[in-house]
């Protein structure tokens, strides 16, 4: 199965006013998988914990924002986001330090 991806041109429109279409790509198309590979999910577990630090910084961040609308964030937000920014570093530091296991290359 081939898509072909549509590039709409302006210039010159044709005398009734409607553009043109032309080929600008041919992509094949790969099977769509309904659900992701047993590699994939063993990728997002072994993450999972710097994705979850991540969003304890974005919560602590939207916390801030809403509180700037309200008198300004307190003592405790600071410090929560403080928190928040240190445990993705050493998430990511412990990450980091784990061996990568190998796949061989065809």
């Amino acid at each position: 199965m081939v898509a072909v991806l549509l590039r709409v041109t302006v210039d010159p429109p044709l005398s009734s006013g409607i553009c043109r279409a032309r080929n600008l790509l041919e992509v094949p198309l790969r099977p769509h998988r309904s659900e992701p590979s047993r590699e994939a999910l063993t990728a997002i577990e072994a993450e999972w914990p710097l994705i979850e630090a991540e969003l304890s910084v974005l919560d602590a961040e939207i916390t801030n924002i809403y509180a700037a609308e309200h008198g300004g964030p307190s003592p405790m937000d600071w410090r929560r986001l403080r928190r928040a920014e240190a445990r993705v570093t050493r998430v990511a530091a412990e990450l980091a330090a784990r061996p990568v296991a190998r796949r061989a290359v065809a």
